[in-house]
């Protein structure tokens, strides 16, 4: 009998492709299917995110609402970091939850789903030779993880807490996967990890790849693949053979992004980053030199504990020299089982606040300049979405959003197109016949 499975989202690229493999799980061995109304589920998930505490808060006022309107029988499981990191404290504080199952053991969904209030948070749980059935929402594109957990230790960030330590999946597990999406339709891939360009750290099993910059060549050479993306990579590991491979390999996409979290090597140093100014815009510099039309995006914390003027304005300095195409950038949140959630030197809301205006507004001023400078060039748009009014979207080999006339005929093609309008995150243009 068919049954209906509602799956909210929320946080990274990982958090997706773990929500895919959720969905995947379900719909072999349980018969599920996918729906938007969340009355008519008989299973609820969320997915959930901790970088930041207003994820967390969101959940609990999501499962209250989700537990009035439901169907009676309907179940309700919490998924992801905040199920790592809360675990049993979830089901105390909302009973009517079914299950808990941490970001470290999507494969054991069967079990959680079969045992009343199962709570599943080991983080030690080795995933990595896991073969998940297969779900992909869009077959124009792939997510393909390379590696699960972290090993940094930066003192801002939850997710080696929630995600256990870093182990990288055999290359050829990856190789096969990404082989099995081109089959299915799939020209573009997206390879995914906390620290993707720290591949090789660890390994269960035996791999013929051991780096990254490996990695990335012997993908490039399956046939039918024709884009590569991948995030996040760290700038600490962002060698001269890995710019090289990145810059001179026509399949990876000129698009990267480089997380810098504060401009200031003082502030980098408390945040336990492991590089300094100068070593971040050095990479950058490299990338342009190497790749001039790369886009490059960033994300940025404001208000680090400990963070003065002179520190903010390194960071400012940092966003005038490399003028990030994308920019994520929030006001510092203290998390549970982080170091720096015990450092005395907090930044007052306000000043925290006002910093994060400015830096988002002089973004605003030069992301304007970035895509008015499009106007007129020309792009190679691979298409995969259809969108209304007889639209079509698609992504050229830089990351930017383009949006052309045209329906199904252009869906899984990638065409010329000249840019005839820009607006602050997108683009439109024309089809070059």
């Amino acid at each position: 009998m068919e049954k209906k499975l509602y799956i909210e989202t929320l946080g990274c690229a990982m958090n997706v492709r773990d929500s895919e493999h959720l969905i995947a799980e379900l719909s072999k061995k349980y018969n599920y299917t996918l729906t938007d109304d969340i009355k008519q589920s008989d299973l609820i998930i969320i997915n959930t995110c901790s970088v930041r505490e207003k994820p967390v808060a969101k959940l609990f006022s999501e499962l209250g609402v989700f537990a009035k309107i439901k169907k009676t029988e309907a179940k309700i499981g919490v998924c992801g970091c905040t199920a790592s990191h809360l675990g049993s404290e979830i089901i105390k504080r909302a009973p009517f939850v079914d299950f808990v199952l941490g970001a470290r053991n999507v494969s054991k969904i069967s079990e959680a789903l079969d045992t009343k209030h199962a709570v599943i948070i080991d983080t030690e749980h080795d995933e990595s030779n896991y073969i998940f059935e297969e779900y992909r929402p869009n077959p124009y594109k792939a997510m393909v993880n390379i590696s699960i957990g972290c090993d940094k230790s930066c003192a801002f960030c939850i997710v080696p807490v929630t995600r256990g330590e870093e182990i990288s999946i055999p290359s050829n597990l990856i190789i096969a996967e990404v082989e099995r999406s081109v089959q299915n339709g799939a020209k573009e891939v997206m390879l995914l990890g906390q620290n993707v360009n720290n591949y090789g750290r660890r390994f269960t099993n035996k791999s013929d790849i051991v780096n990254f910059t490996e990695l990335l060549h012997a993908v490039s050479k399956i046939k039918g693949l024709e884009r590569i993306r991948f995030t996040s990579p760290h700038p600490l590991h962002m060698d001269d053979a890995f710019l090289q491979e990145f810059a001179s390999n026509p399949k990876i996409c000129k698009q990267i992004h480089v997380p810098l979290q504060s401009g200031s090597t003082e502030i980098l140093k408390a945040m336990k980053r492991g590089y300094t100014k100068e070593w971040f815009l050095d990479r950058c510099e490299r990338i342009r030199t190497l790749a001039p039309n790369t886009t490059i995006s960033t994300d940025i914390i404001v208000g680090f504990p400990g963070e003065s003027e002179e520190d903010f304005e390194h960071t400012m300095d940092v966003l005038e020299k490399v003028r990030f195409d994308q920019l994520f950038s929030f006001v510092y949140s203290p998390r549970p089982h982080t170091l720096a959630a015990h450092f005395d030197n907090k930044v007052d809301n306000t000043t925290a606040s006002r910093r994060l205006s400015e830096l988002q507004a002089r973004h605003t001023e030069i992301l304007d300049k970035i895509m008015e400078s499009q106007l007129g060039t020309t792009h190679k748009v691979y298409f995969d979405e259809l969108k209304s009014n007889s639209k079509i979207a698609g992504r050229a080999d830089d990351g930017k959003l383009v949006f052309v006339n045209g329906g199904e005929e252009l869906l899984g093609e990638i065409k010329d197109v000249t840019i005839t309008k820009t607006s602050r995150s997108l683009l439109h243009g024309e089809v070059l016949s």
